[in-house]
């Protein structure tokens, strides 16, 4: 059995990068033989088998062509005739082309080792144009090795650019996007992907929603970088220094929707766009298919994000409200990851990325203080039914209001 290591795991290897996953291609053998050798067969679409041991994915070499538009419009042909270039050449990448045999040996045909050297993102072929799942691809392989200073190819820009003009992104499903947009959040550069995909005229077609913020103005005075794109994107980058929680960046990625739909009457100014962008925020979690814990921190973030900057102005009764709206006194609350995407919106300003959030403190010990009470005298009381939750809440609002005080004399 000719075997080789491919795709992400060579091309990992090579950059010093965290291998994930090992891909492995097989030259000459059937499904049949790979059967027999105690192989488990896992592939709907083309023959992949598990490894009886490592369970590392083992795909035969197969060569692919067109027959319908987006990204399952292909006929696969597997058989022991294919070559190991036949296969790399149906990649994407140059980077993602370089094979790796069992003793080390380096097999390159389409130059990706150069490409890796000089940190560029380029098409092996033409073919790279009849998968509009790609795009999303080379968008989140730019959120992943930004940080090492690659580029996309000239040549690669212009292709892509292409199949949003000629409609190939139109055909990509919600499900595809979703799981390409949650890696990207997860790497190291997330604002990449959006970069990448505004570039190539594809964040229009498939982001629609965030697009729209780029060149809608705010307040210069309360946001000097202006432009509501610049700023979203600002605040995804705070929201990835912050935390390593995907649902905290998305949060921060989709708070200020509602300015997108401003009308420009009333710019720079954006009055009540906490709620005005909810009805869009719903309908892109359901267009991709977005989980309910992100949407559900989404929603509170969007909603809520003017109430925590305005933490200090609020009465006591106004915060115990808010933490109640926010579900801080549950078990398993989402306050923390809230209160992260609130500061990523505060510093994801010009000028004011290393500024303090002093109102996610004062929040936490006014959620501390309210969540801490002594309800058993209520409890044990003679009252009935609302009666009980009235007295609760306005033992809430006292202990806030001493903790309230207690912060503002230190």
């Amino acid at each position: 059995m000719e075997i080789y290591l491919v795709g992400g795991a060579v091309r990992d290897k090579l950059l010093n990068y965290p291998v994930r996953e090992k891909d492995w291609v097989v030259i000459g053998e059937t499904a049949e033989s790979m059967v027999k050798q105690g192989y488990r067969p896992v592939g709907k679409d083309f023959p992949v088998f598990l490894h009886p041991k490592s369970h590392d994915e083992y795909a035969l070499a197969r060569t692919e062509r067109k027959t319908a538009p987006g990204y399952k419009g292909f006929t696969i042909h597997a058989s022991p005739e294919v070559t190991l270039e036949q296969d790399l050449i149906r990649r994407d990448l140059t980077i993602n082309a370089i094979a790796m045999s069992a003793d080390g040996q380096l097999i390159d045909p389409y130059g990706g080792q150069c490409d890796l050297k000089n940190k560029i993102f380029r098409h092996i072929s033409p073919a790279f144009a009849e998968d509009p799942v790609r795009i999303l691809r080379v968008a989140r392989f730019a959120a992943r090795y930004a940080y090492l200073g690659f580029t996309l190819a000239e040549e690669t820009k212009a292709l892509m650019i292409s199949m949003v003009a000629s409609g190939e992104v139109d055909h990509l499903v919600p499900e595809r996007v979703w799981a390409e947009l949650l890696k990207a959040l997860k790497e190291k550069t997330p604002t990449a992907f959006f970069y990448t995909l505004k570039d190539c005229h594809a964040l229009a077609k498939i982001f629609p929603e965030i697009n729209c913020l780029f060149g809608v103005p705010q307040p210069e005075k309360y946001h000097p970088e202006i432009d509501t794109g610049l700023h979203t994107m600002l605040c995804l980058e705070q929201a990835t220094r912050l935390s390593d929680k995907p649902e905290v960046r998305f949060a921060a990625l989709v708070h200020d929707l509602g300015k997108g739909i401003t009308s420009k009457s009333n710019w720079p100014h954006h009055h009540g766009h906490e709620t005005i962008g909810l009805p869009i925020l719903h309908k892109l979690c359901a267009r991709l298919r977005v989980p309910n814990t992100y949407k559900a921190l989404a929603t509170n973030v969007m909603q809520y994000h003017t109430h925590c900057h305005k933490a200090f102005e609020l009465k006591a009764s106004t915060i115990t409200d808010l933490l109640g709206m926010l579900g801080a006194f549950k078990d398993n609350n989402r306050l923390f990851d809230f209160l992260l995407a609130c500061e990523a919106d505060a510093k994801g300003r010009t000028g004011l990325e290393q500024a303090s959030y002093p109102q996610a403190e004062m929040l936490k010990l006014a959620n501390h203080a309210a969540s801490s009470i002594n309800t058993d005298s209520i409890l044990n009381s003679d009252l009935k039914g609302d009666k009980i939750g009235s007295a609760i809440h306005q033992l809430r609002i006292k202990s806030v209001t001493e903790a309230i005080n207690n912060y503002k004399q230190l």
